[in-house]
Order: structure tokens, then sequence, then C-alpha cells
């Protein structure tokens, strides 16, 4: 399968929901247009933004079809199949090429540490058998399991691995892998953590994976450009605009839920989706959601 690179900023997007298991099939295309008229260069469905752990896999179908419906083929799509079991990760890759899907995003399988041997024997069984090209992601936090540098580069060889995520959120491991990868420019690499993908765009990653960017991507868009442009004077004054929302969202409440409340809560309130997390996660009572629609009308007047 041939090898493409995608650029820009590529939201993960958060999954609507009525409740636990019932999507919010209208919050989904309203939420994709959203994403798309603020510029976006593709849309990665069923990460942790998504809160894929906690979904069964009716609803990530439905997510899927819905997502890849309303897009109709306007920007990339890409579907996270992480699993504890391969073939569940193939099952649902295969669902996601029925719809057209552009792509596929696998972190390693949680709960048992991998070793790096069973890591790239695991990584290639997964490219061999799904139907789509697959881009690793490296989320040690909560899989327990670092893909060493030196993995992906191994990793990389494979015709159906065409880049990697990392929300390792370590500097020195992405800028090691920027290094690795020089002159390798088929092998895209994006970055989660949104406060670092200014400075990792002007070093030529290929884009963020900015959680924020589902309530604002006009703005993570053009920090991501001018970065691209190695314009750093407008870098830098962006980068403070940009900074403000995980400064003013991501603060509210006490649990590491927090920072999918609080996008979820402000898109509530900007009408665009139902603000209902999947179990067992909780909404955010009255206290915390008018400490986030005072954070969203002080970003709308910054960010007009």
């Amino acid at each position: 399968m041939q090898k493409s690179v995608l650029r820009g900023i590529v939201p993960p997007m958060i999954t609507p929901l009525i409740d636990t298991d019932t999507l919010d099939v209208q919050g989904v295309k309203n939420l994709v247009e959203h994403l798309i008229n603020g510029g976006v260069t593709g849309i990665f469905i069923l990460g942790t933004t998504g809160e894929a752990q906690h979904l069964s896999i009716h609803i990530k179908q439905e997510l899927i079809k819905h997502t890849c419906l309303a897009v109709n083929g306007r920007v990339p799509v890409l579907v996270g199949i992480t699993d504890t079991s391969v073939y569940e990760s193939i099952k649902l890759a295969e669902y996601a090429a029925e719809y057209k899907a552009e792509a596929l995003v696998a972190a390693p399988p949680y709960y048992f540490a991998l070793g790096q041997p069973e890591l790239i024997e695991y990584y290639e069984l997964l490219a061999d058998k799904c139907p789509l090209p697959l881009y690793l992601y490296n989320m040690p936090s909560h899989t327990k399991t670092m893909i060493e540098p030196n993995t992906v580069m191994a990793l990389s060889h494979h015709k159906n691995i065409i880049g990697l995520k990392d929300s390792s959120a370590n500097g020195v491991y992405f800028c090691k892998l920027l290094t690795l990868f020089r002159n390798r420019p088929d092998f895209g690499l994006f970055v989660g953590p949104e406060e670092m993908m200014a400075s990792v765009a002007l070093l030529g990653a290929h884009g963020g994976v900015s959680g924020g960017a589902n309530v604002y991507p006009k703005i993570f868009v053009d920090v991501y450009n001018a970065a691209a442009e190695k314009d750093v004077d407008k870098t830098v004054e962006l980068q403070d605009k940009m900074m403000a929302v995980s400064h003013e969202l991501y603060s509210i409440g006490r649990f590491g839920s927090s920072y999918i409340k609080g996008i979820k809560t402000a898109l509530a309130l900007k009408g665009i989706c139902s603000d209902f997390l999947a179990q067992p996660f909780n909404l955010f009572k009255d206290p915390e959601k008018e400490k986030v629609k005072a954070a969203v009308d002080k970003l709308d007047s910054l960010l007009k």
C-alpha cells in the first residue's frame, strides 16, 4: 500500500454521547462541521480524548459510520483501534475500511507491559492484517509501554506503517525521533500535547493531535501554519493565545478526566453536542459548569 503523509492539525475528536451506550448522532454531524470549518486537515476518532476504552463496540462502530458519513471525504478520518486483543483491533480496522476511513491508529496493548521485541512482533502482525495504513500511538502513561525510538525506526520499514502520534509529553524523546527521521519525509510524526506543538512543528514535525482544537480549531491551525512556515514571531504571538485554551479549560475539576470534561462542557455551551461522558466518568456539576462558562466567555473574546 502506498504511503502518504498527512500534515497539520488532526483533532482527537471527542465522542458525543446521549448516554453511555447511545451516540449523539446530530452532535457528531455538528462537531465534524465545526472542525472542518476551522481548517483542520484530518479528524482522529476513538483516541484518549474520545474515551475509546469506555465505549462498547456498538458505539465505536456507530461513531466510525457517522463520522465518515459526515466528513464525506473532505478530510482524512483516522480511527483508533487500540485494544488488548489484536483480533478485536483488526475487526474494528475492517469496519473502518468499509466506511472509507483513511488510516488507523493503535497504541500498544495495555495491562501487561511489553518488551520491545514483543512490540515489534505485535505491530508487524497488526500491520500485516489491517486493510488501512497504520499510525503507531505512543502513550506510555496509559499503556505502561514506551515505543522506543529504535523500535519506531524498525517498524517504519513496514509498508503499512506510515507514522507515529506521540503523547508521552517527553520532548527529548520526540526530538530524537525528529533527528532519526530527518531523511524520511514519508513517515509522519505528530505530537499529542498541544503545549509542545508549535516548538516541534518549527523543528519539522508533521502536525498536532490537539484536544483543544475540538473547541477552537482555528487557533491551533493558525499556530501550526505559522510554525510550519518558520515564522517565529507569528508563532510566538499565536502560541500565547493557544496556550490560553489549555490554561482556562483543563484546570477545572480535580480528576484526570477534567480535561475531557472541560472540552465537552465547552462544546455543549456552544450548542455543538451533548456534554455526557461515558461511565465511569461523570459530568461536571453546576459549580464547575459555571467556571467553564466563564472560561469560554473569556476565550471567545480572546480568540475572536
